[in-house]
């Protein structure tokens, strides 16, 4: 089958300089013989040391420890990683609550949740929402940066990777407490 798709394969590409089908079919079959894989059986220990010398000859991959932790983009792309994941947890953890409470008899309608904050002091009140703000515009102002590097692609050097950084942690922090203040 091989030597027929090779020969067609030939014909196809030069159709005049092979006119004998008997040349072109014994280049076929010498190029498929002379590629043929032997194998030897081998015993569990000559198997064992084989694999490995391979293991040992493997690339080992990267991990986060060859990075530098002093770099000032290393915590805020974890921290964006982390705020999505806690939004996302607590989206799903709101969501089904408000699904089950019906059934084991709690009391998560929108009038309860409101009469429970209205009894906080305004220091926790303060405290709970600039705790939900923060991640939340942290989140928004990192991801607008990604954004940015990855449509403009600007912004990679590592002194603009710091001010963008800081610009970020300090404009988060600032909002946070701005919302919590005034919402």
């Amino acid at each position: 089958m091989n030597a027929r798709v090779g020969l067609m394969a030939l014909r196809r590409a030069s159709p005049t300089a092979l006119v004998n089908n008997n040349v072109s079919r014994a280049l076929v079959l010498r190029s498929v013989q002379s590629r043929c894989i032997t194998t030897e059986k081998l015993s569990a220990a000559d198997a064992d040391k084989h694999l490995a010398e391979q293991r040992l000859r493997r690339p080992v991959s990267p991990h986060l420890t060859i990075y530098d932790p002093a770099q000032i983009w290393y915590g805020a792309s974890i921290m964006q990683r982390y705020t999505g994941m806690a939004y996302a947890g607590a989206f799903y953890a709101g969501s089904l609550g408000y699904l089950v409470a019906p059934l084991v008899g709690w009391h998560f309608e929108s009038a309860s949740l409101v009469a429970f904050a209205a009894s906080l002091p305004v220091a926790v009140k303060f405290a709970i929402k600039s705790l939900a703000a923060f991640p939340f515009l942290f989140h928004a102002f990192n991801g607008v940066r990604h954004l940015v590097w990855d449509t403009v692609v600007k912004g990679f050097a590592k002194a603009e990777i710091a001010k963008a950084t800081n610009a970020i942690w300090i404009a988060s922090v600032v909002g946070s407490l701005g919302l919590a203040a005034f919402w």
